[in-house]
């Protein structure tokens, strides 16, 4: 899957990469989690744009956006056929540029996060479908949502599920829908070749989407991940004795 992501290349740079032809300038981010706005190339009347949307995808038949459950992900197996993508996956992709993203393995009983980039260091493309959704009050709001596929040999060590990658040499494919066809796109709905991918262990910090600085992308020593776990253990003591307390009708200590 896709829960994290990260953008640090220069504006200018994709810009270039994708060609959209406005020219926005925004920060670089270091940890960019779902329901926030995140870029998306799409194609409109011709030509390449950027927009921002809602990661978390609302189908246009949604009523009540509270009680829908969030969509950050659209699994590339299913895609076709699910009623919140199957109309999207056809008329509406999209491209999210990135710089890699993070994934968590549980190692020891605790889940370790890793940085998983290309290995050439280059931007990259996810796959991504979106949706315009009308609300009761005239209101719209655009979201979106990452295509996923299963993870390859090498990237199964982590998790089994991984972001579509689409390279620079497919993106007009990937975004052409004026003929409302998929066959065209479906060879591209796979995981990244064995090797294409590097990964290192990154800080728990990345777990709170309030830390968002490029401390985040340094790479764990052994050492350092083991100080990370002991730190986290009396934290851990402490909340099982609250809740100690509590079952024992002693009242919470929070």
């Amino acid at each position: 899957m896709c829960g994290r992501f990260v953008i640090t290349s220069a504006p200018a740079a994709l810009r270039q990469l994708f060609g959209y032809v406005e020219q926005p300038n925004f920060p670089s981010r270091y940890n960019v989690a779902p329901t926030q706005p995140i870029p998306v190339v799409l194609v409109e009347n011709g030509a390449r744009h950027f927009r921002l949307m809602r990661w978390g995808l609302l189908p246009g038949w949604v009523r009540d956006p509270k009680g829908f459950t969030l969509l950050i992900n659209a699994r590339s197996e299913t895609v076709l056929e699910k009623p919140a993508f199957k109309r999207a996956i056809r008329r509406r992709r999209g491209l999210v540029p990135a710089d890699g993203y993070y994934e968590w393995k549980s190692e020891g009983g605790r889940k370790q996060p890793f940085f998983i980039h290309r290995a050439d260091g280059a931007p990259l493309g996810f796959a991504a479908v979106f949706e315009t959704w009308a609300g009761p009050n005239g209101e719209e709001l655009d979201t979106v949502a990452i295509v996923t596929a299963a993870a390859g040999e090498d990237l199964a060590a982590l998790h089994d599920r991984v972001p579509v990658t689409i390279s620079e040499r497919d993106f007009e494919r990937w975004l052409d829908t004026k003929g409302d066809e998929v066959d065209a796109i479906l060879p591209l709905m796979r995981a990244s070749r064995i090797g294409e991918f590097a990964w290192h262990p990154v800080s728990t910090r990345v777990n709170r989407v309030a830390n968002d600085d490029e401390q985040l992308l340094l790479p764990m020593s052994a050492e350092e991940m083991e100080a990370e776990a002991e730190a986290a253990k009396p934290k851990k003591a402490v909340r099982k004795a609250a809740a100690s307390s509590s079952d024992d009708g002693q009242g919470s200590l929070f």
